[in-house]
């Protein structure tokens, strides 16, 4: 590939990774715009769908970006853990930490 073609991918990854950053401020608006309204019943489909759309933007960002999906969730798993020893707030009073720790290891199982 010649200097040219190299400096065409340059410019369509760039405008991807703008495209994504423009689509993750978008959908982090519209989680707050979900969280005004309440969190109720008929909310959690939307706001299922809005936080879902955030974690996969902020994997394919992360892959443009030149990290592997794997270094993503090693360094997850790594805070997850910290914050179990640490005690972190949302851990000490929910046990959210251990509780999403054993659901990606349950997902991980499920893969295998």
């Amino acid at each position: 590939m010649g200097l040219f073609g190299k400096e065409i991918d340059i410019t369509k990854n760039i405008r991807i990774i703008e495209w994504l950053k423009s689509e993750l401020l978008t959908d982090v608006a519209g989680l707050f715009k979900h969280l005004v309204n309440g969190v109720r019943d008929e909310v959690h489909e939307g706001l299922a769908e809005t936080l879902s759309n955030i974690i996969v933007i902020c994997y394919l960002l992360g892959r443009r970006l030149g990290l592997s999906y794997n270094s993503i969730e090693l360094k997850m798993r790594k805070k997850i853990r910290l914050g179990i020893l640490e005690t972190h707030e949302v851990e000490k009073e929910y046990g959210d930490l251990s509780e999403l720790s054993k659901h990606l290891d349950s997902s991980r199982n499920l893969r295998k």
